[in-house]
């Protein structure tokens, strides 16, 4: 996509989440005719929002969980930007009225010890250069889309709709990530749960599809970057204060209060 219909569109971007438009995917003539063009308007979309929302410090990979591309209609992972300011830790306030629609997503993160080569691709070559892993919780910012006919290359374009993260603390060593089960709750009432397997069959094969696409786009997972892997179960869109919690078994807790 040319420079100036990449940038064109991330500030129609821009502008629709500062007026609370409704999400909707581009029309024809904005020139999204690929994922490629997606992530370039994303890129710019970003950097609109970095003098605000502060500098890239990792990313979000989405959809990867079967849950998750059923619910939305799309059948392959998508990645976004994570800026400074919106990593929060656990025990953070988000407030609906902050947002066009609030989400929440049950996630394991990873933090990069080491800058990841291309040929990693398996999650055996991925954890050496892993630091450490925690349960956290993604904050995505919808803007009420109808899902019954999502287009992929606009979700990618409006930075896959990353809002925030909330992460517990990071663990060192931590147990089969596969066979781990986490469970969701709302003011302590379960409301889901997920294997790490959900997660494309192993949350570090969501890392290496990430740091795949990155190469693609002549980058790459750098250490010190965080990864939200995808969620284990499908989205919650609270409706009313409540306490969240998402905690995965031998590695701890992560809790969220939406107000």
């Amino acid at each position: 996509m040319e420079e100036a219909q990449a940038r064109s569109a991330a500030e129609a971007l821009l502008n629709e989440h500062k007026t609370g438009a409704q999400f909707k995917a581009f029309d024809a003539g904005t020139g999204l005719a690929s994922m490629a063009d997606a992530y370039d308007i994303q890129d710019k979309y970003v950097a609109l929002l970095r003098p605000g929302k502060g500098e890239p410090v990792g990313y979000k990979v989405g959809l990867t969980s079967k849950t998750m591309q059923t619910f939305c209609g799309i059948d392959h992972p998508i990645g976004g930007v994570v800026l400074a300011k919106r990593v929060h830790q656990s025990g953070a306030t988000m407030r609906r009225g902050d947002y066009g629609r609030l989400g929440l997503e049950f996630e394991i993160a990873v933090l990069i010890k080491s800058d990841i080569p291309a040929a990693a691709q398996t999650p055996a070559a991925i954890a050496p250069h892993v630091d450490g892993v925690c349960a956290a919780i993604e904050v995505v910012d919808d803007r009420a889309a109808d899902y019954s006919n999502l287009d992929v290359r606009s979700l990618v374009a409006d930075n896959s709709w990353n809002a925030g993260i909330v992460l517990s603390n990071f663990a060192a060593q931590w147990p089969d990530l596969e066979s781990m089960l986490g469970k969701a709750t709302k003011d302590g009432a379960p409301i889901g749960e997920g294997y790490g397997r959900d997660i494309l069959g192993h949350p570090f094969n969501s890392v290496a599809w990430l740091n795949a696409q990155l190469a693609s786009r002549g980058g790459g997972l750098r250490k010190g970057q965080v990864v939200m892997t995808g969620s284990v179960m499908k989205t919650v869109f609270p409706t009313e204060p409540a306490a969240y919690r998402f905690e995965f078994e031998g590695l701890g807790a992560v809790d969220v209060r939406v107000a």
